[in-house]
């Protein structure tokens, strides 16, 4: 999972499907997060996982009306099919991206 702009993130929405995951650094749940989500992208190594500090792209919080920290986008052909922001599980995650 690599940092990702907001640019990179538009980008991606070129693609079938690509995830954001959208964290603060000091957010106890957004570690547990993050650490489902590196299981996933060794799992998925061809699904495009990117993430970024919600600090450094406030404006993209705004935009796509996120609620709280972690929250994860899922876009399917261009187009955001889940904003999840309850990581349950990591099948659960998994569901999601199917």
């Amino acid at each position: 999972m690599e940092n990702w702009t907001r640019e990179q993130w538009e980008n991606s929405k070129e693609k079938p499907l690509s995830v954001y995951y959208l964290y603060t650094p000091l957010c106890g749940t957004c570690a547990v997060a993050s650490k489902m989500l590196e299981v996933i992208s060794v799992m998925k190594p061809d699904l495009p996982i990117g993430k970024a500090d919600m600090n450094y792209v406030q404006d993209l919080a705004v935009d796509y009306q996120i609620e709280s920290v972690p929250c994860l986008l899922i876009q399917k052909n261009g187009k955001i099919t889940h904003k999840i922001y309850a990581f349950q599980s990591i099948p659960y995650l998994l569901e999601k991206l199917s």
